[in-house]
């Protein structure tokens, strides 16, 4: 069962001029092509295209001419500076039980071990799946780690029925030590040493030894003064 059914219509207008008449018709031009055959220029209705989209891998029932055909988006441009607005998309054909190449979304749960950092350092996976059964995401549970614990793609458990295609060794998910608000500073006074870098004293602060020695300097005269009158 597909994500989404999205009635085309065929075109045979092409260029700029057509494509902004198609948008501002509300619909979308796309092109659909795969399997050998050649090229099927259409529209997509505007507004049901973009929900459907949402899911980058959604696999879509494209009903053109009363005939339909599944397909997965391969490439979607969308307005340069309005992002909700495509401006065309490239649909590839694909068929029931093949399989497929896509990159899916990979996310943290869990709580790893106290006064620890978790980097998600890859988002995103490529794995090879069957077209009808694409997996939304994968979820990678950090419950408990430790410290220096570091995830790799081969590592990542994958829904029933995917493969992986990403190298087996790329670094997913990397839990390190949490560095202390001290220790950083310790760091930062450490690299600047280095650097030969010297942080002058503030005006303020000049301004306010010299205060500081003034009121001092006036205590002990005042306090003269009563011995000098004994005296």
């Amino acid at each position: 069962m597909s994500d989404a059914i999205l009635q085309a219509e065929a075109r045979s207008e092409f260029g700029k001029g057509a494509a902004r008449r198609i948008r501002r018709e509300g619909k979308i031009p796309a092109v659909m092509y795969g399997h050998g055959a050649a090229p099927v220029h259409v529209t997509l209705p505007g507004h049901d295209t973009l929900l459907a989209l949402k899911n980058p891998n959604a696999l879509l029932t494209i009903v053109l001419d009363g005939k339909e055909q599944y397909a997965l988006a391969r490439d979607v441009q969308r307005d340069p500076i309005k992002t909700v607005v495509i401006e065309h998309i490239d649909l590839v054909v694909v068929r029931r039980g093949e399989k497929v190449t896509v990159d899916i979304a990979v996310s943290v749960v869990g709580e790893a071990a106290s006064e620890t950092v978790v980097t998600l350092e890859n988002s995103v996976l490529s794995v090879e799946a069957e077209a009808t059964h694409i997996p939304e995401g994968v979820e990678v549970s950090v419950e408990g780690l430790e410290a220096g614990t570091q995830i790799l793609a081969k590592e990542v458990e994958l829904p029933a029925g995917s493969t992986l295609v990403s190298d087996e060794e790329l670094l997913v998910v990397n839990i390190t030590q949490q560095v202390s608000a001290e220790a950083l500073e310790a760091e930062l006074a450490e690299a600047e040493a280095e650097a030969g870098i010297e942080h002058e004293e503030s005006d303020a602060d000049a301004e306010g030894g010299e205060g500081e020695s003034a009121e001092g300097g006036d205590a002990e005269g005042d306090e003269a003064k009563p011995e000098g009158d004994e005296a």
